[in-house]
C-alpha cells in the first residue's frame, strides 16, 4: 500500500470535503482516506489498482483542483 498526501485548492466547504472523501472511498483500491486539514487529504491506495492520477481526477470530477504535497 501507498500513501499520499493531496492538497486541494481553495478551501472546500465541509459538505464539498464529504464529498471528495466519499468519492476516494468509494474508489476500488483506497484502504484509508481522511482529511488531514481544511483542505488536505491522506489516502492510503493499493498502486496495483489505482494511481495517484487516478485519485486527482476523482477529486476534480467533484469541482475541485487538487495535488500532491
Amino acid at each position: 500500500m501507498n500513501r499520499v498526501l493531496i492538497g486541494i485548492r481553495g478551501e472546500p466547504t465541509p459538505e464539498g470535503m464529504e464529498r471528495i472523501l466519499k468519492a476516494l472511498r468509494d474508489l476500488e483500491g483506497t484502504s484509508q482516506v481522511q482529511a488531514t486539514g481544511p483542505a488536505q487529504v491522506l489516502v492510503e491506495y493499493d498502486p496495483q489498482v489505482l494511481t495517484v492520477m487516478d485519485l486527482l481526477r476523482t477529486i476534480r470530477e467533484q469541482g475541485f483542483l487538487a495535488g500532491m504535497l
